[in-house]
């Protein structure tokens, strides 16, 4: 597992501040932004309509090319439903 570049290939608004993410390794994983948000430039995601217009790119969400998770660190932090 330590040798895969880790991408996320979906990403899906569950509630509040938590995104359902599909990895490329096919875990499905719960990742709740609630801890992060006031921090830093995370101060944006605190508004809830900013924080659902996320768009996926190449390998991670991302909020108008302005904030951005290395999908590693999200993986790391949120919890495996599948």
């Amino acid at each position: 597992m330590d040798n895969i570049i880790l991408k996320i290939v979906k990403a899906e608004y569950v509630e509040n501040y938590v995104l359902r993410l599909t990895f490329n390794n096919e875990e499905v994983r719960l990742m709740d932004f609630a801890p992060l948000i006031g921090k830093g430039i995370c101060q944006k995601l605190h508004d809830l309509e900013y924080f659902k217009s996320f768009t996926l790119d190449h390998f991670t969400v991302d909020w108008n090319n302005e904030i951005g998770f290395e999908p590693r660190f999200l993986y790391e932090r949120s919890i495996l439903i599948s």
